[in-house]
């Protein structure tokens, strides 16, 4: 096994299979704040420079740094070897799981579920799916893959193409279907959360990478990221408590807005595992690549989305909420459908021998 195949082994621990839960106890535990101290959330909320909140930029740099130091550019020289599940995922990435999203939340909070939401408010929860959509899963992956024993090289070529693809698509995507929607966004806005959000941590991450290489190999990286991981587990539920505090009166107000906005994500995330496990079956591609390329392009990098949605539509909008929804359901439905590839595993078998 090479350093780098090493490095791509995680395992899903008692945290990452527990996440919905903390999440939904963080999400509670948020809104008893937002209606116990408002003046604190209203001081919290009003620490920004350049539409950024620094309390939760700290957090969310504190999630995607060591998912960053993960990213191993040097795979690219494999990017030839298993072209079709490439093919596969950054077809459903970049052309498919974008526009279908933006579509499902006008299907459903425009219409099914429009008699329940006021159409400005239904509008914010669609530019948080939106995002949702346009930001492909990073960190996770290596778990799904390694869930599905998947080919540990191939996915991790997959990340650091993507994130390559994320630098120069993310912004003109999400600017196109949110203008689509007649949500408006300011491109310096929007630019500067993908300059501060993925650029920055990838150039950073790529750094660290290399110096725990040169001091201790592989070994020395999976080290610095199992070290890192309470810190992003913590940055991720702090994240959350502070965001629905900030919306703790309108969600006791409106709590089944959570569940229609889950609904919508949930048909996504089946629906589009659907598409490109069964376009990789009948490509013939093999199992090891195509359990893994099919979760890739259905997992998403959530937090991106939430940190964007704050940058651009604030720390108390819909769409920050949106976003955080996605965190909820995010692992549940993952788990689901590792549970489905692994069963399903033999129709592939078969098909390639």
């Amino acid at each position: 096994m090479s350093d780098a195949t090493a490095v791509a082994r995680p395992s899903l621990g008692i945290f990452e299979r527990g996440l919905s839960l903390w999440v939904a106890l963080a999400i509670l535990f948020g809104i008893a704040l937002g209606n116990i101290a408002p003046g604190v959330m209203t001081a919290i909320s009003a620490l920004e420079v350049a539409h950024v909140n620094l309390p939760v930029a700290i957090l969310i740099w504190a999630m995607i740094f060591p998912m960053m130091v993960n990213v191993d550019f040097s795979s690219l020289r494999h990017v030839g070897e298993r072209p079709k599940g490439l093919v596969v995922t950054m077809v459903i990435n970049w052309l498919v799981k974008p526009f279908t999203m933006a579509a499902l939340g006008v299907l459903f909070l425009e219409g099914i579920f429009g008699s329940l939401i006021p159409p400005d408010v239904a509008q914010s929860y669609i530019a948080g799916m939106i995002l949702l959509g346009v930001a492909p899963c990073t960190a996770m992956v290596f778990v799904w893959s390694e869930l599905t024993r998947g080919d540990a090289t191939y996915t991790l070529v997959q990340v650091a193409l993507n994130d390559l693809i994320m630098i120069f698509a993310f912004a003109p995507i999400a600017a196109f279907l949110l203008g689509a929607n007649n949500i408006h966004v300011p491109w310096n806005t929007l630019l500067f959360s993908v300059l501060l959000y993925v650029v920055t941590p990838l150039a950073a991450g790529a750094h660290c990478r290399r110096r725990l290489l040169n001091r201790g190999g592989a070994v020395k990286v999976a080290r610095f990221t199992a070290q890192a991981k309470p810190y992003t587990i913590a940055g991720l539920l702090l994240t959350v408590v502070l965001l629905f505090a900030f919306q703790g009166e309108r969600i006791i107000a409106e709590p089944y807005h959570i569940l229609l906005i889950a609904i919508p994500l949930v048909v996504q995330s089946y629906g589009i595992f659907a598409i490109a496990y069964v376009w990789a079956w009948g490509w013939r591609i093999p199992y090891p690549v195509a359990a893994p390329c099919a979760l890739i392009g259905t997992s998403n990098f959530f937090e991106l989305a939430v940190a964007v949605a704050i940058s651009l539509f604030g720390l108390h909008s819909g769409a920050a909420l949106a976003t955080v929804v996605g965190v909820l359901v995010e692992v549940p439905v993952m788990l689901s459908l590792v549970t489905l590839a692994n069963r399903t595993r033999p129709l592939f078998d078969r098909r390639s021998g």
